[in-house]
């Protein structure tokens, strides 16, 4: 037991001890906000820079400036002189699903993406990539020099919204700040948004292993509210005229919520610093969505909300993937010849690079799904959407069901790795 928790250790040290660069050096405390377009057909994705913007803060870490390559896409920002990278992250949105369910490959989708990185001192280079489906390395689709006094950066004053401090902690670049948004609360509703907020909050720090990190969490909710009350059902004919116009039915699927109007939201989370954004709507309906370091949305009044909102917080802060799983035809989201880049899903193509140093060396490989192994950690068929050839950690976790009070072993693990990269 010792040596797999030294093991555990070795691998998370190299994680995080990657060569990282001097903030002060090339940023400045501002960030730097790029509006992209992202559009396609099902088989091609290209990238439009939309506009440019200066925002007065930068919510992420001083320390940690390059991520892991984690993510479906990544922006890169090079310092120009030396073509040096000197931040860079992760992150998935909703392309990638539309493109792996979408069947008609002449059907053209066009998607708002705002990106944050640190507003630079000298010329940089911004290049945007997405990982391929043949072989899992990333491909660039878009880059460009940008000049910090370029007058094409739009430096006007944001619209303050009062906010309510739900918790603070400290300094935002030692923090995980979280930055909640309403949907379809109207002005009369935002005391209602706030008690969401709370007991959505209180939860999350009943969870483990965010029970022990209430204290590296900023969370603050913005009081930005609708003209009407709930959000779109699209497939009942319900329609509200809500400010982030979130609507049900994504892909035909009633409780799948999720946020066209992207621009919108990080115009109102600009005017603080933040990590993660959640966008809470008012409504009882069953549903979220979460997208890896983009954006989570969840309902507020459905009995499972609190339960939904950690699942998706897994997706949108962690990275981590649906553990559940279906025998029909789900697209073509994985490649069962490559190792997924997700923590908590493997195809065995390599185990040893997931949680392999976790397993009892007696536990079969794959793991049968009996009551022998309910509670042990091994390698279960199912997983990703697929019912065959991508296998989770254990029977059941958080980000399979809603019957878990928290998350399995691997999970937390890979919590654990990102709380180090906000707080360290």
């Amino acid at each position: 037991m010792k040596n797999i928790f030294l093991l555990s250790f070795l691998i998370l040290s190299h994680w995080l001890g990657k060569a990282q660069v001097s903030y002060d050096t090339y940023f400045t405390k501002e960030s730097l906000r790029l509006d992209f377009y992202f559009y396609g057909t099902s088989e091609n994705t290209f990238v439009s820079l939309k506009g440019l913007k200066q925002e007065p803060f930068f919510g992420g870490s001083y320390t940690h400036l390059i991520h892991p390559n984690q993510g479906e896409y990544r922006i890169e920002v090079k310092d120009a002189k030396e073509n040096k990278i000197i931040y860079s992250k992760g992150f998935n949105t909703l392309v990638e699903e539309w493109q792996s369910s979408e069947k008609d490959k002449n059907s053209v989708q066009i998607f708002e993406i705002p990106l944050q990185v640190p507003f630079p001192k000298e010329p940089i280079i911004v290049e945007i990539s997405r990982r391929k489906y043949s072989d899992g390395l990333f491909k660039s689709l878009y880059s460009k020099e940008i000049l910090p006094d370029d007058y094409h950066i739009i430096k006007e004053s944001i619209r303050e919204y009062p906010v309510t401090t739900i918790l603070h902690n400290g300094e935002s670049n030692k923090k995980v700040d979280l930055v909640f948004l309403p949907e379809g609360y109207t002005q009369n509703d935002i005391p209602k948004f706030i008690s969401d907020v709370k007991r959505m909050v209180d939860y999350l720090f009943t969870i483990p292993p965010y029970d022990k990190h209430k204290q590296d969490f900023n969370i603050y909710a913005i009081e930005a509210p609708s003209l009407e009350k709930g959000t779109d059902i699209d497939g009942e004919r319900i329609y509200k005229n809500t400010l982030f116009d979130t609507h049900f039915y994504t892909f035909d699927i009633p409780y799948y919520l999720t946020c066209p109007s992207i621009f919108k939201v990080a115009d109102v989370a600009g005017q603080l610093p933040y990590d993660q954004i959640c966008i809470l709507v008012n409504t009882d309906q069953y549903g979220g969505g979460g997208f890896y370091n983009f954006l989570n949305l969840v309902t507020a009044d459905d009995p499972l909300s609190d339960k939904v909102f950690v699942h998706e917080f897994g997706h949108g802060f962690i990275g981590l993937a649906d553990e559940y799983y279906y025998d029909t035809d789900m697209g073509n989201r994985y490649n069962l010849k490559l190792e997924p880049w997700e923590a908590n899903i493997t195809t065995l193509v390599d185990f040893q690079s997931k949680w392999k140093d976790m397993m009892d060396k007696k536990t079969p490989i794959p793991t049968p799904r009996t009551e022998k192994y309910k509670n042990k950690i091994g390698a279960f068929e199912g997983g990703g959407y697929l019912s065959k050839g991508i296998y989770s950690p254990m029977q059941d976790c958080r980000m399979k069901s809603n019957e878990p009070k928290g998350f399995c072993p691997i999970c937390t693990r890979a919590i654990e790795r990102v709380m180090r990269l906000y707080t360290e």
